[in-house]
This record gives structure tokens, sequence and C-alpha cells, in this order.
């Protein structure tokens, strides 16, 4: 995902890119394997995983309930290398459509997020067991995609505390660290990490638990991302817990986000339902600007 596999799609999202770097913006591709989240399958066979576990909450990712995921099965040695090789693939596509870098996406409960964790991970090779062996497979892939387009033009997202698509783990705090540090290694752009305020994918929650160590521990831009207003994240900035925040849900619903941060003026309220459709308009491109902006 985002489908840039082949030479059709990559062809495809040039115009894409060209139309936002025509308006200023820049642009990276988050690239993701779903894993066992995928419910989409060719000839009805059963998604990969490191795990032949099925997720148990079953949920569609705008929270309304009632996804049936199929069980997994496991991915093989050679098939590791493969997947690994894909997001390599997938990254120099990107970068051939004319996106300026790519973010891989390790977070929400996606195949690589499924290596990761615990209480997913019940591997017994060397992708499996220990911390350092259960974040090889994402190690690996940070590595290739590194080595093909440039660390300077890579990201990583990851989240380390939530139990998004039940993907958990019973020390998300060691985690967490022995990922930032190893990040280092590869000397990538960025690191973006979601809150642990935000166990659930949708609410803000209570918790101890901090993502300063993480930030102390990465070398370099450290990204947080997590339910955040102008005020705290302006908050975050000054006191040195992050050097950029992202906006998921009020950037949706505020094309202008940045214009009225800087004005302090209303925001539209999203419309969750609208989240995730079909839907090329619903959701997406009909909430208002600013009048000043018209």
């Amino acid at each position: 995902m985002p489908g840039i596999w082949t030479k059709e799609q990559t062809e495809a999202w040039k115009p894409i890119v060209d139309a936002v770097h025509e308006k200023g913006g820049i642009f990276f591709c988050q690239l993701w394997h779903a894993g066992r989240v995928s419910d989409y399958q060719p000839n009805v066979e059963p998604p990969v995983s490191c795990t032949d576990k099925p997720i148990k909450n079953d949920f569609y990712i705008d929270g309304s309930g009632g996804a049936n995921f199929s069980p997994p099965r496991r991915l093989t040695v050679e098939e590791i290398f493969q997947v690994v090789n894909d997001f390599r693939n997938a990254a120099k596509n990107a970068i051939e459509a004319g996106f300026d870098g790519v973010e891989i996406h390790g977070a929400n409960g996606y195949l690589l997020d499924q290596f990761m964790k615990d209480q997913v991970n019940d591997r017994t090779d060397e992708y499996g067991g220990s911390q350092e062996k259960r974040c090889r497979f994402p190690l690996e892939v940070v590595k290739a995609v590194a080595e093909e387009i440039g660390a300077h033009k890579a990201g990583v997202r990851l989240s380390p505390f939530a139990d998004y698509n039940d993907c958990k783990d019973s020390n998300p705090d060691a985690l967490g660290v022995y990922l930032a540090e190893s990040l280092n290694k590869y000397g990538i752009l960025y690191c973006h990490v979601i809150e642990p305020r935000m166990i659930t994918q949708f609410e803000k929650n209570d918790t101890k638990n901090s993502v300063l160590p993480m930030r102390e521990a990465f070398k370099g831009t450290f990204i947080v991302a997590g339910g955040y207003t102008r005020d705290d994240g302006n908050e975050i900035i000054a006191s040195g817990g992050a050097d950029l925040v992202a906006f998921g849900r009020l950037f949706l619903a505020n094309p202008d986000l940045p214009n009225r941060f800087q004005l302090n003026a209303l925001l539209n309220k999203y419309d969750r339902r609208t989240f995730y459709t079909s839907d090329p308009v619903l959701g997406y491109t009909d909430y208002p600007f600013l009048e000043a902006d018209k």
C-alpha cells in the first residue's frame, strides 16, 4: 500500500505528486503492508503475518464495528526476504514518481508492528522471541529503504504503546526505546510516534507512559501524533518534547489548518462517519476554507 508496486501505478502517481508540488507542498509516500489486518485477499487466500493467530477484536478502522478478519498464515523466512524487497521496490517507485521521501508504516497493528509486539509474534526462529529478534524484520525494511533512496528521504511511524488491531506489547517503554536507538544506526530523517494516550485508535486516555525516553534516544527529527490541539502542540514544541506535531482528524476537516492555527480561528468539526470511505469527495474535499481564502 498505497498501490505503488507496478510501473502503471508509479506513472499514475506522478500528476498527483506534481499537483502537490505546484502548491508548494512536501509529499512523502507512506508505505505499509496490512499483514493479518487485510480482508481483501486474492483467491480467498489467508493474509500473512508473523503468526497464525487471528485478530480477536473485530472492528472496522472507522470504529463502526463488524469486520471479520480471516486467520493469517506465518510468513516463511524466504517470504520475509521478499517483503523486504517489496518495500525497497515501492520506495524506489515512490522517488521515481516524484515523492520527496517515504514513511515506513511500522504502527497501527499492521505487518511490521505485528512482528514487533510480543503479544502477537509467537515465532521461535530468528524473527521471534527476544525484543531484538522481533524487531529484526522491521529494521531490515528500514535498512533496505535507506540504502535504496537515501536515509535522508526515509522516515518511520511507530506505535509501541498502542493496541490497534489487537496488537499489543507487554513492555512498550522498552520496545520504544530499543527501536529509537536502533533507528539511529541508519541515519533516517525522522521518527514519527503515536502518543501513549492513544491506546485506542480514536480517543485520548490517561496514562503514565511517555514518549520522552524515545525522544531522548532518537538522534533525528522527532514527530509526535495523537489527539493534539493547537495549544498543546505549541506546548510540546516549546518544551522540547518534539520537533514537529502531526495532525490527522483536524487536517481532514480543515484543509487550511496552518492558516487557522496562525489566526487562532475556529475549526471545522470533523465527521467520523466519513472517515476511510470510498467516496472521493464526502469527508475529503468538501470541508470549507476560511472565507478570506476564497
